[in-house]
């Protein structure tokens, strides 16, 4: 690792920690030459299954796509921040456990939608309502009726 200061290779490592609830590992270094300390972070690398779209093309997992979605379904209403990224990331574990190099979009659709039933039922009807290409009233009525 270069110092970020110096640019010199022989940096240590002072203290490691786990972050992220076990998902990185937090690194404080020590340059040898400069004596000037920062920190590291280490992620694994792990690659999303590609999604297989209705039509049959094949596109890649974009976490900024499922976050707009959830962030759009949740418009004013009471959840935070956090509850989104957690509703994210089982949604990402879900996806790695499985496997799978491809899955249907239509499968992620679903993913999406139970942590929206879990999260806020209105979101889940405004989501719903997209996803399933809602045409009348009483595609509405059957969801809000399962709900209850």
């Amino acid at each position: 690792m270069h110092c970020p200061f110096c640019r010199e290779q022989d940096t240590k490592v002072v203290d490691s920690r786990l972050v992220n609830d076990g998902d990185a590992v937090r690194r404080r270094r020590a340059c040898s030459s400069c004596g000037e300390r920062f920190n590291t972070f280490e992620y694994p690398e792990l690659s999303m299954p590609k999604l297989i779209k209705r039509g049959g093309s094949r596109e890649d997992f974009d976490e900024k796509k499922l976050r707009a979605g959830f962030i759009k379904a949740l418009e004013k209403r009471p959840v935070g921040e956090e509850e989104i990224e957690t509703a994210i990331s089982n949604i990402k574990y879900t996806l790695r456990s499985q496997g799978d190099r491809e899955v249907p979009a239509l499968s992620l659709g679903e993913l999406v939608m139970d942590e929206l039933k879990s999260l806020d039922p209105v979101a889940y009807v405004r989501f719903a309502s997209v996803y399933r290409d809602f045409q009348d009233v009483k595609d509405f009525a059957d969801v809000v009726e399962k709900l209850e």
